[in-house]
C-alpha cells in the first residue's frame, strides 16, 4: 500500500495545466524540514487531477502550509549530460490548508499554525463526528480477583499424528496392451 501523509509549504505558486484529453492537472514545488536541525529542507513536486486539481489553484498559493495526502512515485529523466535522474513525486488525493507562513528563507519555520475553521475545509474532505465524553462504567482500578490464575501454563509439546498410504494394487503388466 502507497500512502504518504506530509506536512509542508508551499514553495512555487501552483500552476494549473490541462492534458490533450482537457483533464486538469495542478502543479506545485513544496518543500519541508529535515530529519536533523543542521539539514537542509527537502523539495518535492506534488501533482494534483481533476477537480482537485482546480481547487489547488484557486485556494493555495506559495508561502501556505498544507496537509498533503496521496502516493508517492519515483519518475525516472533522461537528463541532456546522458545520464539518468531519478525524482520524487507526490500525486496528491486530499489537501488540508494549515495556514500561512510568514518567512520567506528557506529555514523550516518556526510560527504556529493557524487551526482551520470549519468554513476553511475543502468540500471533499470528511471528518467522522466524535462522539461526546462519556464516563466509564467500570472503574479503571476494577481487576478480575474472582477468576482463579491458572499456576501452569497450556502445554505446548505437539505430537504429530501418522498416517499410512493407501495400499494401491499394482497394475498386472501383462495386461497392458502395447
Amino acid at each position: 500500500m502507497n500512502n504518504c501523509i506530509l506536512m509542508a509549504e508551499i514553495i512555487q505558486e501552483p500552476q494549473l495545466r490541462h492534458t490533450p484529453e482537457g483533464m486538469e492537472l495542478a502543479e506545485m514545488m513544496v518543500q519541508f524540514p529535515g530529519m536533523r536541525p543542521d539539514d537542509p529542507p527537502s523539495v518535492l513536486r506534488v501533482v494534483g487531477w481533476g477537480n482537485l486539481a482546480k481547487e489547488i489553484h484557486q485556494n493555495h498559493h506559495q508561502g501556505d502550509r498544507i496537509l498533503l495526502e496521496g502516493r508517492l512515485n519515483m519518475n525516472t529523466i533522461d537528463r541532456p549530460e546522458g545520464f539518468k535522474e531519478k525524482r520524487a513525486e507526490l500525486t496528491v488525493q486530499r489537501i488540508h490548508p494549515l495556514g500561512v507562513v510568514t518567512t520567506t528563507t528557506n529555514a523550516p519555520s518556526q510560527s504556529p499554525s493557524i487551526p482551520v475553521t470549519s468554513s476553511q475545509k475543502p468540500p471533499f474532505s470528511y471528518e467522522p463526528p466524535f462522539p461526546a465524553a462519556t464516563p466509564a462504567k467500570t472503574p479503571v482500578s476494577a481487576t478480575h480477583e474472582d477468576e482463579p490464575i491458572s499456576s501452569t501454563p497450556p502445554s505446548r509439546n505437539y505430537e504429530r499424528s501418522t498416517y499410512t498410504a493407501p495400499k494401491t494394487e499394482q497394475p498386472d503388466v501383462d495386461d497392458i496392451p502395447f
